[in-house]
């Protein structure tokens, strides 16, 4: 693909949401025109998958990728950006973006603006105002504080972002791409500036993001920082096992000098040989599962073609 000409090229993933994808289409290139190159993802669609009459229709130039099967929101997005990594341009703003609208288009500006800033790789929406329910706006308030217990770091950001060739490439060379966007960005060492902007409602439909692809979605986010996960929780399974060993010398000790009650001393114990027990498998696992997380399973754009079914170039003349 020849992308040079354009100034702002778009990752959109789609999966079921053609309606809404269409309206976004014609949206973007309404606001930007031919300065807008746009690269639709469409996630293995089956009842609703995206065509070229969509960006025709919008007469706004782009590509389709056709995913052979369902490989997830962030997978998606991965494919995208690691296939755009190929023909991306210096002085180009790569911005992602969700289809269904609660990324404002209008939006875009702000974040490719802040671009302009030499010491900014990355510019990345944090909302001021969420459209969606109690519910699911508490479970993403205890997503952000697990991810700060467990990591360090604070993650008030999603997928809809803005960045530079540069950081494309850096992004598109990750294996934790895959998992978890928003992460991978942070775990990249990129120099991030967050701008404040409104989410907008859906422009159709209902969002496939319910309460248990949220707690996959915090999951995915804490595989990204395995390492700081593991030590952090190495750190406290220390802490409990050392407390047990020295709870239980402490009950050794009374018994000896006769000051346990009947049946105190072994309730006593079996219960700090089983703390201290859960301790070192919990230790375990996590380490077990860092060596997963970590093992030489390099993401690229070699293994992503694997998922690639077909690519539809739109031009409009």
């Amino acid at each position: 693909m020849k992308l040079k000409n354009y100034k702002q090229l778009i990752v959109v993933p789609v999966y079921e949401d053609r309606q809404a994808a269409t309206r976004l289409f014609g949206e973007i290139a309404a606001l930007y025109g031919r300065d807008a190159f746009l690269l639709a993802v469409d996630d293995g669609s089956v009842r609703e998958p995206i065509d070229e009459a969509a960006l025709r229709t919008a007469k706004l130039d782009g590509a389709i990728i056709r995913l052979r099967r369902n490989v997830g929101h962030q997978k998606a997005i991965a494919i995208g950006l690691s296939y755009l990594s190929q023909y991306v341009h210096h002085g180009q703003a790569i911005i992602v973006m969700d289809s269904d609208g609660e990324d404002l288009p209008a939006s875009i500006a702000q974040l490719v603006t802040a671009l302009d800033d030499a010491q900014v790789d990355i510019a990345v929406a944090q909302r001021r105002r969420r459209v969606e329910t109690l519910k699911f706006k508490g479970a993403y308030v205890l997503y952000k504080m697990l991810f700060k217990l467990l990591t360090g770091r604070n993650i008030n950001f999603g997928n809809f972002m803005a960045m530079k060739a540069a950081g494309l490439r850096r992004l598109a060379a990750m294996q934790e791409l895959p998992l978890h966007l928003a992460a991978t960005a942070l775990v990249s060492k990129l120099r991030i500036k967050p701008i404040i902007i409104d989410r907008g409602p859906r422009y159709a439909g209902r969002s496939k993001m319910n309460f248990v692809g949220l707690v996959l979605h915090a999951f995915r986010a804490l595989m990204v920082f395995a390492e700081d996960v593991l030590v952090r929780v190495g750190i406290l399974c220390a802490l409990i096992a050392t407390l047990s060993v020295l709870f239980a010398m402490l009950a050794v000790i009374l018994k000896l000098i006769g000051f346990a009650t009947p049946g105190w001393f072994s309730v006593a114990l079996g219960v700090l040989i089983i703390i201290f027990l859960q301790t070192g498998a919990l230790a375990l696992m996590t380490l077990i599962l860092t060596g997963i997380v970590r093992s030489d399973n390099t993401a690229g754009t070699i293994v992503f073609s694997e998922f690639i079914d077909t690519v539809s170039e739109i031009k409009n003349d």
